[in-house]
Protein backbone atom coordinates (compact mmCIF):
# COMPACT_ATOMS: atom_id res chain seq x y z
CA UNK A 1 0.00 0.00 0.00
CA UNK A 2 1.15 3.08 -0.82
CA UNK A 3 -0.26 7.07 -0.28
CA UNK A 4 -1.18 8.26 -4.04
CA UNK A 5 -2.50 4.73 -4.13
CA UNK A 6 -5.30 5.65 -1.88
CA UNK A 7 -6.04 9.15 -3.42
CA UNK A 8 -5.28 12.27 -3.44
CA UNK A 9 -6.16 13.18 -0.03
CA UNK A 10 -3.61 11.08 0.93
CA UNK A 11 -0.97 11.37 -1.52
CA UNK A 12 2.15 13.29 -0.01
CA UNK A 13 5.61 14.50 -1.48
CA UNK A 14 8.48 13.82 0.78
CA UNK A 15 11.18 16.15 1.96
CA UNK A 16 14.47 15.63 4.24
CA UNK A 17 13.36 16.42 7.80
CA UNK A 18 14.98 20.22 8.53
CA UNK A 19 15.45 20.98 4.24
CA UNK A 20 13.07 23.16 2.69
CA UNK A 21 12.32 22.01 -0.95
CA UNK A 22 12.65 24.75 -3.54
CA UNK A 23 9.92 25.95 -5.48
CA UNK A 24 6.63 25.64 -6.31
CA UNK A 25 6.72 24.70 -2.55
CA UNK A 26 5.72 27.06 0.17
CA UNK A 27 5.91 26.94 3.85
CA UNK A 28 2.79 25.67 5.64
CA UNK A 29 4.37 27.74 8.48
CA UNK A 30 3.33 31.01 6.43
CA UNK A 31 -0.10 30.51 7.37
CA UNK A 32 0.88 31.18 11.36
CA UNK A 33 3.64 33.60 10.31
CA UNK A 34 1.68 36.12 7.84
CA UNK A 35 -2.24 37.08 9.24
CA UNK A 36 -2.46 37.78 5.47
CA UNK A 37 -1.91 34.16 3.99
CA UNK A 38 -4.54 32.83 6.41
CA UNK A 39 -6.77 35.69 6.05
CA UNK A 40 -6.68 35.49 2.55
CA UNK A 41 -7.47 31.50 2.13
CA UNK A 42 -10.60 32.41 3.99
CA UNK A 43 -11.52 35.23 2.00
CA UNK A 44 -10.80 32.22 -1.01
CA UNK A 45 -13.07 29.81 0.27
CA UNK A 46 -15.37 32.55 1.29
CA UNK A 47 -15.59 33.98 -2.38
CA UNK A 48 -15.72 30.48 -3.32
CA UNK A 49 -18.97 29.50 -1.63
CA UNK A 50 -20.74 32.41 -2.46
CA UNK A 51 -20.13 31.79 -6.45
CA UNK A 52 -21.16 28.34 -5.52
CA UNK A 53 -24.60 29.30 -3.44
CA UNK A 54 -25.05 32.54 -5.88
CA UNK A 55 -24.81 34.80 -2.97
CA UNK A 56 -23.30 37.94 -1.84
CA UNK A 57 -19.46 37.17 -0.49
CA UNK A 58 -20.53 39.64 2.50
CA UNK A 59 -23.71 37.42 3.17
CA UNK A 60 -21.27 34.58 4.50
CA UNK A 61 -20.22 35.18 7.71
CA UNK A 62 -16.72 34.62 7.95
CA UNK A 63 -16.67 32.19 10.54
CA UNK A 64 -18.37 29.88 8.33
CA UNK A 65 -15.47 30.05 5.53
CA UNK A 66 -12.76 29.73 8.37
CA UNK A 67 -14.62 26.46 9.04
CA UNK A 68 -14.76 25.05 5.96
CA UNK A 69 -11.16 26.45 4.98
CA UNK A 70 -10.27 24.63 8.54
CA UNK A 71 -12.01 21.25 7.79
CA UNK A 72 -10.73 21.21 4.34
CA UNK A 73 -6.89 22.03 5.71
CA UNK A 74 -7.13 19.15 8.22
CA UNK A 75 -8.72 16.36 6.31
CA UNK A 76 -6.01 17.21 3.82
CA UNK A 77 -2.68 17.34 6.21
CA UNK A 78 -4.25 14.69 8.62
CA UNK A 79 -5.01 11.97 5.47
CA UNK A 80 -0.80 11.02 4.55
CA UNK A 81 -0.56 10.60 9.00
CA UNK A 82 -3.39 8.72 9.56
CA UNK A 83 -2.66 6.24 6.88
CA UNK A 84 1.11 6.01 7.42
CA UNK A 85 -0.23 5.09 11.09
CA UNK A 86 -2.77 3.02 9.55
CA UNK A 87 0.55 0.99 7.67
CA UNK A 88 2.60 0.82 10.79
CA UNK A 89 4.66 3.58 10.18
CA UNK A 90 3.34 6.73 12.32
CA UNK A 91 5.10 9.83 11.77
CA UNK A 92 7.05 11.70 14.71
CA UNK A 93 4.91 14.48 15.61
CA UNK A 94 4.85 16.86 12.52
CA UNK A 95 3.74 20.59 12.99
CA UNK A 96 2.89 23.49 10.20
CA UNK A 97 6.61 24.23 10.56
CA UNK A 98 7.29 20.60 8.53
CA UNK A 99 4.88 20.82 6.24
CA UNK A 100 5.20 22.46 2.58
CA UNK A 101 2.67 22.85 0.05
CA UNK A 102 1.61 24.45 -3.45
CA UNK A 103 -1.60 26.38 -2.38
CA UNK A 104 -4.04 26.05 -4.78
CA UNK A 105 -7.86 26.80 -3.85
CA UNK A 106 -9.77 23.61 -2.17
CA UNK A 107 -8.92 20.80 -0.26
CA UNK A 108 -6.58 18.29 -2.07
CA UNK A 109 -3.51 20.82 -2.49
CA UNK A 110 -0.32 19.53 -3.17
CA UNK A 111 1.65 18.71 0.35
CA UNK A 112 4.93 17.80 1.34
CA UNK A 113 5.57 15.87 4.78
CA UNK A 114 8.78 15.18 6.23
CA UNK A 115 10.74 11.93 5.35
CA UNK A 116 11.24 9.12 7.97
CA UNK A 117 12.52 5.51 8.41
CA UNK A 118 9.72 2.80 8.97
CA UNK A 119 9.90 1.92 12.60
CA UNK A 120 11.71 4.92 14.06
CA UNK A 121 8.87 5.96 15.81
CA UNK A 122 6.11 4.02 17.82
CA UNK A 123 3.28 6.61 17.95
CA UNK A 124 3.38 6.90 21.40
CA UNK A 125 3.18 10.41 21.27
CA UNK A 126 -0.88 10.01 20.24
CA UNK A 127 -1.97 10.33 16.71
CA UNK A 128 -3.28 13.87 16.55
CA UNK A 129 -0.15 15.80 14.96
CA UNK A 130 0.82 19.21 16.12
CA UNK A 131 0.11 20.86 12.62
CA UNK A 132 -4.05 20.02 13.49
CA UNK A 133 -4.12 21.95 16.77
CA UNK A 134 -2.28 24.95 15.22
CA UNK A 135 -4.98 24.70 12.36
CA UNK A 136 -7.66 24.82 15.23
CA UNK A 137 -5.55 28.00 17.34
CA UNK A 138 -5.65 29.57 14.07
CA UNK A 139 -9.18 29.22 12.54
CA UNK A 140 -10.22 29.91 15.99
CA UNK A 141 -9.59 33.53 15.69
CA UNK A 142 -11.98 34.23 12.99
CA UNK A 143 -14.88 33.54 15.07
CA UNK A 144 -15.18 29.54 15.02
CA UNK A 145 -15.48 27.96 17.95
CA UNK A 146 -13.51 25.26 19.69
CA UNK A 147 -16.60 22.79 19.67
CA UNK A 148 -16.79 23.19 15.96
CA UNK A 149 -13.09 23.05 15.27
CA UNK A 150 -13.17 19.98 17.54
CA UNK A 151 -15.97 18.20 15.26
CA UNK A 152 -14.14 19.41 12.01
CA UNK A 153 -10.81 17.53 13.21
CA UNK A 154 -13.01 14.42 14.37
CA UNK A 155 -14.76 14.42 11.36
CA UNK A 156 -11.93 14.30 9.11
CA UNK A 157 -10.56 11.14 10.88
CA UNK A 158 -13.44 9.54 10.20
CA UNK A 159 -13.64 10.54 6.34
CA UNK A 160 -9.95 9.60 6.16
CA UNK A 161 -10.91 6.13 7.75
CA UNK A 162 -13.89 6.11 5.34
CA UNK A 163 -12.03 6.60 2.13
CA UNK A 164 -8.69 4.72 3.18
CA UNK A 165 -11.04 1.12 3.60
CA UNK A 166 -12.61 2.25 0.58
CA UNK A 167 -9.34 2.36 -1.54
CA UNK A 168 -7.90 -0.33 0.20
CA UNK A 169 -10.30 -3.22 1.72
CA UNK A 170 -7.97 -4.68 3.23
CA UNK A 171 -7.06 -1.93 5.80
CA UNK A 172 -10.42 -1.56 7.22
CA UNK A 173 -9.34 -3.40 10.27
CA UNK A 174 -6.36 -1.70 10.87
CA UNK A 175 -7.90 2.03 9.45
CA UNK A 176 -11.33 1.57 12.20
CA UNK A 177 -9.00 0.80 15.26
CA UNK A 178 -6.23 3.76 14.22
CA UNK A 179 -9.47 5.62 14.18
CA UNK A 180 -10.53 4.55 17.59
CA UNK A 181 -7.32 5.55 19.17
CA UNK A 182 -7.06 9.13 17.71
CA UNK A 183 -10.88 10.20 18.32
CA UNK A 184 -10.19 8.61 21.89
CA UNK A 185 -7.23 11.76 22.45
CA UNK A 186 -8.63 14.31 25.05
CA UNK A 187 -7.72 17.04 22.37
CA UNK A 188 -11.49 15.02 20.84
CA UNK A 189 -13.16 15.00 23.97
CA UNK A 190 -17.19 14.99 23.53
CA UNK A 191 -16.04 15.79 19.94
CA UNK A 192 -18.17 12.94 18.19
CA UNK A 193 -20.38 9.97 19.33
CA UNK A 194 -21.68 6.55 17.76
CA UNK A 195 -25.24 6.41 17.16
CA UNK A 196 -27.76 3.58 18.53
CA UNK A 197 -27.72 2.70 14.57
CA UNK A 198 -23.83 2.28 14.76
CA UNK A 199 -23.24 5.56 12.90
CA UNK A 200 -20.69 8.11 13.49
CA UNK A 201 -21.90 11.47 14.37
CA UNK A 202 -19.89 14.14 15.22
CA UNK A 203 -21.15 17.11 18.13
CA UNK A 204 -21.60 19.81 16.04
CA UNK A 205 -21.49 21.49 12.45
CA UNK A 206 -18.72 22.59 10.03
CA UNK A 207 -21.57 25.22 9.14
CA UNK A 208 -20.92 25.30 5.79
CA UNK A 209 -25.17 25.07 5.59
CA UNK A 210 -25.18 28.55 6.51
CA UNK A 211 -23.40 29.06 2.76
CA UNK A 212 -26.69 28.75 0.88
CA UNK A 213 -29.06 30.71 0.11
CA UNK A 214 -31.25 31.76 3.27
CA UNK A 215 -29.10 29.23 5.06
CA UNK A 216 -30.88 26.40 3.73
CA UNK A 217 -27.72 24.38 2.26
CA UNK A 218 -27.25 20.98 2.25
CA UNK A 219 -26.31 18.97 5.46
CA UNK A 220 -22.96 16.71 5.88
CA UNK A 221 -23.65 12.81 6.28
CA UNK A 222 -22.14 12.43 10.44
CA UNK A 223 -23.71 16.54 10.96
CA UNK A 224 -25.31 16.75 14.40
CA UNK A 225 -28.51 18.01 13.03
CA UNK A 226 -29.01 15.44 10.52
CA UNK A 227 -31.67 13.97 12.85
CA UNK A 228 -31.90 14.69 16.59
CA UNK A 229 -28.97 13.17 19.10
CA UNK A 230 -30.72 9.63 20.56
CA UNK A 231 -30.08 9.88 24.51
CA UNK A 232 -26.58 8.53 25.73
Amino acid sequence: MNLAALGPYFAADVHAPGSQPGAPWRPMAELLDDPDVSAGRVEAVRAFLATAGQVPAESIPLRVAASVTHLGLVARTLSPVFALAVMGRPLSPIGLRDLYWQPTLGSMFALSIPDSDSGSYDGSGGLIPPSVLELSELMGRFGVSPRVLRGNVASALNGACIALSSADPAATTNARAVRARALSESVLADAWRITVEGRFQRRSCCLIYQAAPDRRGALCGDCVLLRPVEPD
